[in-house]
């Protein structure tokens, strides 16, 4: 009889974190429709994507008309540094080719109105005096 009760036990906290799960995924898909994101690819945690999705939509409400791309960049790329750490880079565009090595967790690339913003982290390896 122990076992059926850790088995349901077991069972219980699985659907619950199915649960949760789908709540999280709700919220974010509520707050994408919210700024008017599409999210092309991913590798980052759900915070720091609303960070870049609520930066670059106050950003670009601030300037109406045409974005101002290289003030959006320079943005995100400051704001990540100093919450998440150095090696920030940013590309923001409506057309750009890009291939990039990123650290894990730090990468997203998304469409906000018309612009696309690719962010990403690299690496640093800090400088040796020998």
């Amino acid at each position: 009889m122990e076992g059926v009760e850790l088995e349901l036990e077991r069972r219980s906290k699985f659907l619950n974190s199915l649960i949760q799960q789908k709540k999280k995924a709700k919220e974010q898909h509520d707050l994408k429709d919210e700024f008017n994101v599409r999210v092309r690819a991913s590798d980052m945690p759900l915070v720091m994507q609303n960070r870049a999705f609520g930066l670059s939509r106050e950003l670009l409400n601030a300037t109406p008309g045409k974005a101002d791309n290289k003030r959006l960049a320079l943005s995100l790329k400051k704001d990540f540094d100093s919450a998440y750490g150095p090696a920030w880079h940013c590309i923001v565009g409506t057309s750009f080719g890009s291939y990039v090595t990123h650290s894990i967790g730090g990468f997203i690339y998304f469409q906000i109105d018309k612009v696309y913003v690719l962010l990403f982290k690299t690496a640093v390896e800090p400088l040796t005096n020998e």
